[in-house]
């Protein structure tokens, strides 16, 4: 056992090598019993190159998933056109909205990226538990209130204030709108009740999760003319993480397949049915030269070689439907239906 321990002027030789960064001596041989050391690394062994490391930060933990992150762009890409087709309906002038980024960050890094005062509307989705944020910059808002109020396309100087009561009035039409548009996006997936609790001016004030909670923040860029701004949808991570499984792949796939239901045939043939379309009745067809055309006066008669046992083509949209006989009805002209066509001859063009 003696054997095995060092001795005072070992350990002492043993710290000097060490600081000097030699070897040991070679005259302090290992004891008979003790194993051989492995070999040491030669130098160009621990000169290769090491496999590629990423870092993983602790503070933005990616907690949603690479597949429902596609499903959560998919989902608000369809959404974007839609609200900008609605908000342009609104403000009559053309808007556009375009999907700029889905990420996940956490909710202090949100909130610190906003500018104070803004828009900060804090929303109510059920079932989903918590709350949503829907954030609109000053930069786009002002100027959809002044195209609400009247005001044409040029942009005057950004207010630096929180908004007042008949300006809130105003925006609620805008969020409202958003929130139409936002369920009709969702209820392939979830049928959500969106409502707006409170709008605040300073993001600061409002804490709807902890400061390192992970939330999934969509971004739309809104354009009005020359003027361009963000609009910002905040989710919390526990908020949908109950509903994870419905935005995967294999499911989002099935639930934008649903078959017609009686209701929504009901639906869209009712929408048909006070659409409006052109309806035209050929009267006859003939060919003149141009200078015949030019030459034409008032009171001229074009002869032509349709019958007047004939009947008459009636197209739907350009599209041949029926064939008519003319005729007068309370003292207007008027045709009336034959039959239906089913295979519209080769010579019913628009």
């Amino acid at each position: 056992m003696s054997g095995d321990v060092l001795s005072q002027a070992e350990v002492e030789s043993l710290l000097s090598a060490m600081s000097a960064g030699g070897h040991l001596a070679t005259e302090m041989a290992p004891p008979p019993d003790m194993p051989k050391a492995p070999p040491m690394p030669s130098a160009a062994g621990a000169a290769r190159p090491r496999e590629k490391i990423t870092p993983y930060d602790f503070k933005r933990p990616e907690r949603v998933g690479k597949e429902q992150m596609r499903a959560l762009q998919t989902l608000h890409e369809g959404f974007g056109r839609n609200f900008a087709a609605g908000l342009s309906a609104m403000l009559r002038s053309m808007v556009e909205v375009k999907l700029t980024s889905v990420d996940q960050l956490t909710y202090s890094e949100f909130v610190f990226s906003l500018e104070n005062p803004t828009c900060f509307n804090l929303l109510k989705a059920e079932p989903l538990e918590g709350n949503l944020i829907l954030d609109i910059n000053p930069s786009i808002l002002y100027p959809i209130i002044d195209r609400l109020l009247g005001g044409g396309r040029e942009g005057g100087p950004l207010a630096r204030r929180p908004l007042t009561e008949i300006e809130l009035r105003l925006v609620s039409r805008i969020t409202n709108l958003f929130l139409e548009e936002l369920h009709r996006a969702w209820e392939n997936v979830l049928d959500l009740n969106l409502e707006v609790i409170r709008v605040e001016s300073n993001p600061q004030l409002v804490q709807i999760v902890p400061p390192n909670e992970v939330v999934v923040l969509i971004s739309f860029e809104l354009t009005i003319g020359e003027v361009r701004g963000m609009v910002n949808l905040c989710i919390p991570y526990n908020t949908i993480e109950r509903i994870s499984s419905k935005l995967s792949a294999n499911s989002w796939v099935a639930y934008g397949r649903r078959e017609a239901t009686p209701d929504t045939i009901r639906q869209i043939s009712e929408a048909l049915r006070s659409s409006l379309v052109e309806l035209r009745v050929q009267l006859a067809r003939t060919n003149i030269s141009t200078g015949e055309l030019i030459g034409l006066r008032v009171g001229d008669v074009i002869t032509t070689e349709q019958d007047v046992h004939r009947p008459l083509l009636v197209t739907v949209e350009g599209l041949a439907k029926f064939l008519a006989q003319p005729g007068a009805y309370k003292g207007h002209k008027a045709v009336c239906v034959d039959e239906q066509i089913t295979k519209p001859p080769p010579s019913a063009v628009k």
